[in-house]
């Protein structure tokens, strides 16, 4: 049975924004890199068509996401927006597997068909800063037992900046004087504090930052309270896939190529997700950071010497939108 016909997914077809106006449907995560094991999670990824109302009227759709099936399908102009700044969790879509496409449309087809149109150097602060996000999460668990509270803060602190660097290409409004972060006492330990300085912000753009900060400040909260079995999982796992994004952005800047499913890289990649990598006490040994030291040498040569362009090309891309939207507006598709 189709995965898309389980009782479950009913909504990606009588939704409001959904249904007809589905222009593809297809793996994330895990099952879209070829890393999933047992047990892992099915992600579905799409994207819809913004309706007439939406671009004539007052509409401001943006996305569909359901928690209950880990499935998000993004409006087709939110989508293009994150494309145009080479989101590394939005690029990857583009990418997948031909099978992997639950569903596709011919607006659907002729927007991967112009995946390299949104390739750009952009991949380079995009995947970059990513990746690098990742790796202090990943320092930061680490680092959590041994670390005192002020430095366990301050860790915290760092990996939420480092989110809110791609805070003003995600939400336009957002400027680096809205949130300022700084470490002291509060409820008599050593905690993060917020200034918060914003006014007339998108209900939904103040959600979504603050929802970043809050899952970042969850995940390193967990990890004070760690299974050592269940942690070790999760730690390569993580590994895993701050790998796996060096080596995506590499194949966008070496060869202008978006391959989301690591077929060349699977064993690689499960040796790290298995622990093949980590030592008896729980670090990782040094052949994973001299696999890091090398990734990074090849992205910064990359980064010099790509064919890319610094941005992408626009007028094909807002050439495009304007097609597919006015066909809506027509009542075309």
């Amino acid at each position: 049975m189709n995965i898309l016909d389980r009782p479950e997914y009913g909504f990606l077809k009588t939704g409001p924004h959904l249904g007809k106006n589905i222009i593809f449907l297809t793996y994330g995560g895990s099952y879209a890199y070829g890393t999933n094991v047992e047990g892992s999670d099915i992600d579905i990824r799409g994207c819809t068509l913004n309706s007439k109302v939406d671009l004539l009227g007052m509409g401001d759709f943006e996305q569909v996401v359901d928690t209950e099936t880990d499935t998000t399908v993004y409006s087709f102009n939110k989508l293009l927006d994150l494309l145009i700044n080479c989101n590394p969790n939005t690029i990857e879509l583009l990418g997948c597997k031909p099978e992997h496409y639950f569903m596709l449309s011919p607006i659907g087809k002729q927007l991967i068909d112009r995946r390299k149109l949104f390739l750009s150097q952009r991949a380079i602060s995009s995947f970059g800063g990513y990746a690098g996000q990742q790796l202090r999460r990943l320092e930061n668990a680490l680092a959590h037992d041994a670390y005192p509270a002020e430095v366990k803060e301050r860790h915290i602190k760092g990996s939420c900046e480092n989110a809110m660097l791609s805070f003003r290409e995600q939400y336009r409004t957002f400027t680096p004087e809205q949130i300022r972060l700084s470490v002291g006492e509060a409820g008599g330990r050593p905690q993060v504090l917020a200034d918060i300085a914003m006014e007339r912000v998108p209900l939904r753009a103040f959600t979504g930052m603050l929802g970043e900060l809050v899952e970042i400040t969850r995940n390193y909260d967990k990890i004070h309270f760690r299974n050592k079995k269940k942690d070790d999982a999760h730690l390569n796992k993580h590994a895993m896939h701050l790998i796996r994004l060096y080596l995506m952005c590499l194949d966008i800047l070496e060869r202008e190529e978006i391959v989301t499913f690591r077929e060349k890289d699977h064993d690689l990649l499960m040796d790290i997700r298995n622990g093949r990598y980590q030592r008896a006490d729980h670090t990782f040994n040094d052949d994973f950071y001299d696999l890091i030291n090398e990734l990074e040498r090849r992205l910064d040569y990359a980064a010099k010497y790509t064919s890319l362009p610094e941005a992408p090309d626009m007028a094909a891309i807002e050439a495009f939108q304007m097609e597919v939207n006015e066909r809506v507006v027509r009542g075309e598709i």
